[in-house]
């Protein structure tokens, strides 16, 4: 019999103990790691899985940032500006404060 892999703790959904089908589509995960590189031609079942959930985890890092900004704010909805102060003020997402500041300069200029 087959030793247990590294990642059959997430193919089962052992990190968050759910079970079924993922929050993310597969498919659309791995047509972008497709379109990544030209050099990506095969893509295994595991890695859109495991890149379902680090995107799962991403998001809900992310999600409770922003809420603590929200509730400093005594506000109770989270808007795209407490998003983007969660990903600014926090270094490991350093690699998306482009996309907030770029995402927060096209909505401040005037549409022609």
């Amino acid at each position: 019999m087959k030793p247990a892999g590294t990642y059959s703790g997430i193919l089962s959904g052992g990190i968050s103990g759910r079970t079924g089908p993922h929050l993310l589509p597969l498919a659309r995960i791995k047509k972008i790691m497709k379109k990544s590189s030209d050099d990506v031609k095969m893509i295994s079942g595991e890695a859109p899985i495991v890149f379902s959930k680090a995107c799962e985890l991403l998001i809900e890092e992310i999600t409770k940032r922003a809420w603590n900004i929200t509730v400093q704010g005594k506000r109770r909805t989270i808007c795209k500006e407490d998003v983007a102060s969660a990903v600014i003020t926090t270094d490991t997402f350093d690699f998306l404060v482009n996309l907030v500041l770029d995402s927060a300069n096209s909505q401040d200029s005037p549409r022609p």
